[in-house]
This record gives C-alpha cells, structure tokens and sequence, in this order.
C-alpha cells in the first residue's frame, strides 16, 4: 500500500514536495506553464512565474476543460473526470527515487481526439513503466478542444504569427521544463522518449519535426496515429472559427475572452453537429496547418530531416474504427448503398472495386464492417506503413508493429479497436475496470501479450531496441527486408505490414 512519506525536490519553478507511493517517488501537478487565462487565452504558453514556498504536489491538478457526460462513454468508460479548469498546464511524475541516477525518461502524451483525456488518469499512470523499467515517467496535461485548437488570427497573419496549434506550445513547454529538471527526480536528460497514442501519437509526430522541440527528446513511441485526419489550412479553419463564434453569439476572439470556460465547452456539441461528416471520424477542432507551428502533411513529420536521427517505434491495431462505428446508434442500420456513398469520396468511379476489394479481405463482412475498415485503413494503417517505409528507404532507425489480439467485448465485434493495445502497453489491466473496451479479457490469455509489449516498450526507451528475450526477434523496418511485429496471443515477426491471420485489413 501507499506511504505517507514525503520528498521534496528543488526545481527551476520552486521547491516541490512529493510523496512515497509504492516504493515510487510521485510527484502530482506540477505546474510546467503560466495559467492560460485572461489574456493568455488563446496564446503561446509562457514560463510560470514560480514560487517560493514548498509547493505540495501530492494531488494531481485539474484537468483541461473538456465534455463530460456521468458515467462515460462505452468504449473506455471515461476519458477524463472533473475537476475541470483551465489552470490545468501541470506534469506528472514518478520516479524510482529523487536522485542522481541519470534514469532514461518517457514522457506520455494522452490522446482523446484533441478533446478529451488527461495525464492523471488512472489508464496513464506512470507507475508500472517506473517500477517494472526503473524509469523516471512523466504524464502532461495540454490545452483541449476550442481552448488548444480554436484558430484565433486571419489569413493576413504574419509568417512569426502564433495563432493556432496552442496545444503544441503546451507540449513544448512542458519537454523544455523535463529537460531543465528532470535530473532533479533522478532522470537523464539526454534520454528522453515521447510516446502517445491517437491524438498524443499524433503530437509525438508533429513535435519530432518542430524547430523548437526536436532537440529535447530523442526517441519517439508513435501508437496509432490518425495521420489522415482533417487538417485545415488558415482559411478553412476560420471558417471552422466563425461556425464557433456563431454558436455563442460572439463577434470575435476579443469578445470570446471575456466569457467563462464552461460555455465554451459547452458549444462543442453544436460544433460537432455542424461539422459531422457520416462516415468519418468527425474532429470538430483539429490541428491548424497554419504554416508556423504545423507547416506540412502530418504523415511527413517524422520524415522531416531534423526528425531522421530518431529512433522510432510506430504500429496501429488491426481495427482501429472498431471502437467508434459500432456502439455509435447511427450507424446501426448502416446500408450497401450508404457505404458505396462514402466509399466514392474516397474512390470516386473505383468505389465499387474498393468495396469489393476490401470485402474480400474480411470473408462475410457486414456493410459496417466494410465501413469500418475503410477508416482504419485511412485513417491509421496506409499513413503509418508510408512512414515506416520512406524512413526505412532513407536507412533511417524505425520499427513497425500491429496490434492483432481481439476483444471479446460487445459480442466481439470490437475485435482489435483503437485503444485496445494500451492495458497491454502499460501492463495495467486493474486500471481499466471501467471501461467495456476490456470486458472478457482474463488472465492468462493476456498474461504473455502484456509482458510481449510492456518489456518491448521499457527496451525501446532504455535503448531504442524493442527487442527482449520474451519477445521473438524484432527487426528493423528495412526497405529490402520490411518486417513487422504481430502483438496478439502469440506474437511474431512477419514479413511485410500486411501479411497475418484471416479478417485482417
């Protein structure tokens, strides 16, 4: 159990005081920024202005402001509980001990469609990866939905513009204060890996090819990326802004200052509705390509030259749509003919030999599940094979991997769905009570995958090999030789990224 024992640690902010936790050092909402309010709402993070004090960092900070519905959502029971507040730019860490012992670092980053989630869920927690890889394991809040990815300038914005994408800033703040402090709760840091999953892989991508990021970790775990998402450049994503201002019957971002968090938030269901595309992963705030912070196609960022020299670790699972289309309502009656219609945007006049190509793979696939595994090809499969390849192509270090295990939750029609390889990752099963992604998943049919991937990844930080002696030889993504790592109840190294078992994309 928990100790009431506690450690303080000097940092560049203030003196911080933790707790022993587990035989851990935790330390819980430390602040990394200034509080995004005011007049920062809607900039670039700034450095906190720090304390004098002790500062208690027992319990975690509050989380960013993001919807919220009693009970959760099906899939992962929940990605984010209140308190809700948009003084939420603190850190999580824990630690083996505060001390000298240069420790390599991983740094989580949530994901949650840029909407939802936060470094302090229990899904996140750094303690298993700190014991079991003696590593020193941050989490970060970051600045969610309209509050981090409202566009807030004009087309006429000049090139130093900072108006979008104030969610990166975040991420880059936080990376700047590991590296100054880090040391500090016994980390190294000049070895610091970056991992997320969904929105956080997405941001692991994009801070690689950063200018003011890419020298201030030096590997990256890349889970499940929606590298094919929408993208707007600056006059789509006014357009996205002025939707926004409508709703809330505001003139402009100087009028949208003076209201209150809630509010805000509370527009994103109106939002969606008006951006909804059937068919689609619908984001109502994505990412900018505003030419300063995002400047290229998001499948590139880890092709960027400044981001060759990284090792990286990037797969997807097998059927990632598997966690949105089927315990969405709207999709229940799903037709041939709807699919054909969304298949088109895609195919144009090769829609009906798309369709049949992808119903062949999966023998008795229902129209829904040909709908699914078109956004899994999309969204996720296609762009992450693209840059194991061109980065094996350029001989760069890279190690691809599918996800394959599948539930048996929901009748089994989650198979392996987006999200589904984190209790595995992390080697956290009891933290996922909550969640129906995980219903009928017992002991010991995961017992081998979760020490599979667990100990794959802790290698990969220590090393930037994957590689450990319960796992079967793992090699480099190479363009003569492409391989990838099968992760399910027997895992294996099979040639090519698509090759595998029956009902595989």
């Amino acid at each position: 159990m928990g100790s009431t024992a506690t450690t303080s640690v000097a940092t560049t902010s203030g003196p911080v005081r933790g707790i022993h936790q587990d035989g851990l050092a935790v330390f819980k909402g430390v602040p990394y920024a200034a509080a995004p309010v005011g007049d920062l709402r809607w900039r670039p993070a700034v450095p906190h202005s720090g304390w004098v004090d002790v500062l208690d960092v027992t319990e975690f900070g509050p989380s960013a402001p993001q919807p919220y519905v009693e009970g959760g959502q099906p899939i992962l029971g929940g990605h984010g509980f209140p308190p809700f507040d948009e003084d939420c730019l603190t850190l999580n860490i824990w630690t083996p001990a505060a001390d000298g012992a240069c420790r390599p670092v991983v740094i989580w980053i949530h994901g949650g469609g840029f909407v939802t989630g936060s470094g302090s869920l229990a899904i996140y927690s750094g303690d298993t990866f700190a014991r079991d890889g003696d590593l020193v394991v941050v989490t970060i809040n970051y600045r969610l939905g309209p509050l981090g990815f409202l566009y807030s300038g004009s087309e006429s914005d000049g090139p130093d513009a900072q108006s979008a994408n104030f969610w990166i800033t975040d991420q880059i703040a936080a990376l700047r204060w590991v590296r100054d402090n880090i040391t500090a709760f016994g980390g190294d840091p000049t070895a610091i890996t970056i991992a997320g999953q969904s929105a956080g892989a997405f941001s692991a991508a994009a801070l690689a090819a950063h200018p003011d990021s890419r020298s201030l970790f030096h590997r990256a775990i890349v889970q499940s990326s929606p590298f094919d998402g929408p993208m707007p450049d600056r006059a789509e994503a006014r357009e996205i802004t002025d939707t926004y201002l409508d709703i809330l019957g505001v003139n402009n971002i100087d009028e949208l200052r003076k209201l209150p968090w809630e509010p805000l938030i509370d527009a994103w269901s109106a939002m969606f509705e008006r951006t909804f595309k059937w068919g689609h992963w619908t984001v109502p705030f994505p990412p900018v390509m505003d030419g300063v912070s995002l400047i290229g196609d998001p499948v590139h960022y880890l092709l960027d030259d400044a981001a060759l020299d990284i090792d990286v670790l990037i797969g997807w699972t097998n059927q990632e749509a598997n966690s949105y289309f089927p315990t969405n309502p709207m999709y229940a009656d799903v037709t041939r003919e709807q699919v054909l219609a969304r298949y088109e945007e895609s195919f144009g006049d090769g829609a009906a030999e798309a369709y049949a190509s992808f119903e062949a793979r999966r023998p008795g696939a229902t129209p829904l599940e040909v709908l699914m595994d078109l956004g899994t090809e999309e969204l996720f499969a296609t762009p992450t094979i693209e840059v194991a390849e061109q980065r094996a192509a350029r001989g760069r270090p890279v190690w691809a991997y599918r996800f394959d295990f599948q539930s048996p939750a929901y009748f089994g029609r989650l198979g392996a769905a987006h999200c589904l390889d984190l209790p595995f990752v992390f080697d956290n099963f009891d933290k996922w009570s909550l969640a129906l992604l995980t219903d009928g998943i017992e002991s010991p049919d995961r017992d081998g995958l979760c020490t599979a991937m667990h100990q794959a990844w802790i290698s990969f930080v220590r090393t930037g090999d994957p590689n450990h002696a319960a796992l079967p030889k793992w090699e480099r993504y190479a363009g003569e030789n492409p391989t990838t790592m099968r992760f399910d109840m027997v895992s294996e190294s099979a040639d090519g990224p698509r090759t595998g078992g029956p009902n595989r994309v």
